[in-house]
């Protein structure tokens, strides 16, 4: 047995405190707690935008499930998956497997650690899984008071994003692609940086 396939055993069997959550992420289980207020309310109004921009597509949006990879495993803020989510499920049903999600969202926690997490960490996993859209709402991108980066055209063997467009808090992020298309992200959903 690999590293990677121990781990999955372990992952499997572990049983997660209420208040965290356990990744599977670059050879390492990554447990982190839930966010704080600030996390929760940015996570809600995007997921509350994302259900009435994709009411009727066929689309809608998902939270804090396990989004897999072969044996990676990781678990976004708000995602988007077809509505009938059956067709994507994990075979064991732990979760939906990542060539079925069209869209991941995470609004980035205070922390080095956390940062990391979402910025380089999940970047990878997420671009390496081939999930077309990636958004990172990010608080902590202190050259302009917080920032929203959409991360489209992932290359697999590369794990990485090849476009990234970064837009400042106030002005608003449009997603370029997918069930999600036209789906603005600004001041109405991030609020701008609360310190």
């Amino acid at each position: 047995m690999d590293l990677d396939q121990a781990l999955w055993q372990v992952w499997k069997a572990m049983e997660v405190p209420e208040g965290f959550r356990a990744e599977l992420i670059e050879g390492a289980i990554e447990m982190s707690p839930t966010g704080g207020t600030r996390h929760f309310n940015v996570n809600r109004r995007v997921f509350r935008a994302l259900h009435d921009h994709l009411r009727g597509s066929g689309w809608g949006p998902a939270n804090d499930g396990n989004v897999i990879h072969g044996l990676k495993v990781a678990v976004p803020d708000v995602f988007v998956v077809p509505d009938d989510v059956e067709e994507i499920e994990h075979p064991e049903g732990l979760g939906v497997l990542a060539s079925g999600v069209a869209l991941v969202v995470e609004a980035v926690s205070p922390g080095s650690a956390n940062r990391r997490r979402d910025r380089v960490l999940k970047h990878r996993a997420y671009a390496t899984a081939g999930i077309p859209v990636y958004v990172i709402i990010d608080d902590y991108d202190y050259d302009d008071g917080g920032a929203v980066t959409v991360l489209t055209g992932p290359d697999p063997e590369r794990g990485a994003y090849a476009r990234s467009e970064r837009t400042p808090y106030g002005a608003q992020a449009v997603i370029p692609e997918g069930p999600a298309k036209g789906f603005p992200i600004g001041p109405e959903i991030t609020g701008g940086r609360q310190d």
